[in-house]
């Protein structure tokens, strides 16, 4: 079965970077879109950036000029880049693998980000 696992999360202060991976096994990578979701404590799950088998990328506005998504289809792996982190960040992160036009769509389990002081 479809496997994605998140690696990278922890503990940062405010300013700080992070760079979260996800490993994808038992997929065809390089067709599926890669997204990176978080969700917060009491809040609904949201999208933070995406990244299509073409390579367009897209971001939630909030983090946009400080979050990178990148892929290497030749490792089956997509990360964020995270940086100049704010409290507002921290939520559990999921990695999602979504091939468009069907009703294939994969999450990891998480990996916990917490920004604060």
């Amino acid at each position: 079965q479809v496997q994605l696992v998140e690696s990278g999360g922890g503990l940062v202060q405010p300013g700080g970077s992070l760079r979260l991976s996800c490993a994808a096994s038992r997929i065809s990578f390089s067709i599926y879109t890669m997204g990176w979701y978080r969700q917060a404590p009491g809040r609904q799950r949201e999208l933070v950036a995406s990244i299509t088998s073409e390579g367009s990328i897209g971001y939630t506005d909030s983090v946009k000029g400080r979050f990178t998504i990148s892929r290497d289809n030749a490792k089956n792996t997509v990360h964020l880049q995270m940086n100049s982190l704010k409290p507002e960040d921290t939520a559990l992160y999921y990695c999602n693998a979504r091939l468009g036009g069907s009703i294939l769509n994969y999450w990891g389990q998480g990996t916990q980000v917490t920004v604060s002081s």
